[in-house]
């Protein structure tokens, strides 16, 4: 029996944890993967947009030598935080059910590998981190399920010599670029829109620019994919449809939620933008007790949601909960 389960063990899932260590209720955080899963397969060598004082949970300072912290330094920092506040969170572990019974209580079901049977807990309340990183907008052309293919970033070493094809114009398009680039692959962006993002980090901004110009990296704006294949990237553009030789193709188009374990315990969720409904000032949802914090509140929009703000939702949702049990500091 726990007063809280979380799910999702994100910056702000652990925010919420320790909200609810600190008003003295019980808590446990069931997490898919790794602690914060999403940040571990981000690019091995990302660097943040924001300084790490904007990245700190449970007011614990994010000590880093740097003015924009990286990936490793906010493995470490989570860790620690983990640890620091004691946090109980299970690893590796599914949750495949989410219901809330006549009694009131919730049950949660959960699959873990080392387990035969599933695992069922009872809690007063369930908060839902789960973030915006698992399921990737999809262009929907033919050939976007190559192997070649992949909505996800890691690393340039395996694309030295070769020709890869980046689909996108924001952030997440102009590092894989840039990094390819650097790594001596040769890469093309396509991105349908007539120039970069605005929202590209400042720093990463004008190098792209420069090396577009160059020629380093090759541009190809208001262009949309049409086709994939073994070998090429059929697109479309200003001057018809044309074919870019590609060994590997990166779609960084963006992600959202996924929202079927919400449907299922019966919250609405927007039909087109795909948010849950939930309220602003409490972050619960239709369903008395169940909670959505973090970037999945957001639906397809969750490049609003950043750990900056989101690491504040599970404070207020506690408070809020808390105040309902009569336990609120």
């Amino acid at each position: 029996m726990q007063d809280i389960v979380i799910i999702g063990a994100g910056p702000a899932g652990l925010a919420a944890a320790i909200a609810a260590k600190e008003h003295g209720l019980r808590a446990v955080v069931l997490e898919k993967g790794a602690l914060v899963n999403s940040l571990l397969h981000y690019p091995a060598e990302m660097v943040y947009f924001t300084t790490p004082e904007l990245m700190e949970i449970g007011g614990l300072p994010f000590v880093s030598p740097h003015d924009k912290p990286n990936r490793l330094e906010s493995l470490r920092y989570y860790r620690r935080v983990t640890d620091a506040f004691g946090l109980d969170v299970v690893q590796h572990e599914r949750v495949t059910g989410i219901r809330r019974a006549g009694d009131g209580l919730f049950r949660v079901t959960s699959h873990s590998p080392a387990a035969t049977e599933p695992v069922l807990r009872q809690a007063r309340a369930v908060i839902i981190a789960t973030g915006a990183y698992d399921i990737p907008n999809l262009l929907d052309v033919p050939g976007e399920e190559l192997p070649h293919v992949s909505h996800y970033y890691r690393e340039p070493h395996s694309h030295f010599r070769r020709k890869v094809v980046i689909v996108g114009g924001k952030n997440s398009a102009a590092e894989a670029a840039l990094d390819i680039y650097r790594a001596g692959g040769q890469p093309t962006l396509v991105h349908r829109g007539d120039a970069l993002g605005e929202s590209i980090k400042y720093w990463v901004k004008p190098d792209i620019e420069n090396r577009i110009k160059e020629g380093s990296v090759k541009a190809h704006f208001s262009t949309r994919v049409v086709e994939i294949t073994p070998t090429e990237v059929v697109v479309n553009g200003p001057a018809g449809q044309s074919r870019l030789e590609a060994s590997f193709v990166y779609l960084l188009t963006g992600y959202r939620s996924d929202t079927s374990q919400l449907r299922a315990a019966g919250v609405e969720v927007e039909p087109v933008e795909g948010a849950p409904f939930h309220n602003p000032e409490t972050y619960e949802t239709n369903v008395e007790g169940l909670y959505v914090i973090g970037a999945c509140v957001a639906g397809k929009q969750s490049g609003r949601i950043f750990i900056e703000n989101g690491r504040f939702h599970g404070q207020v949702a506690v408070a809020h909960l808390a105040g309902r049990l009569g336990v609120d500091r």
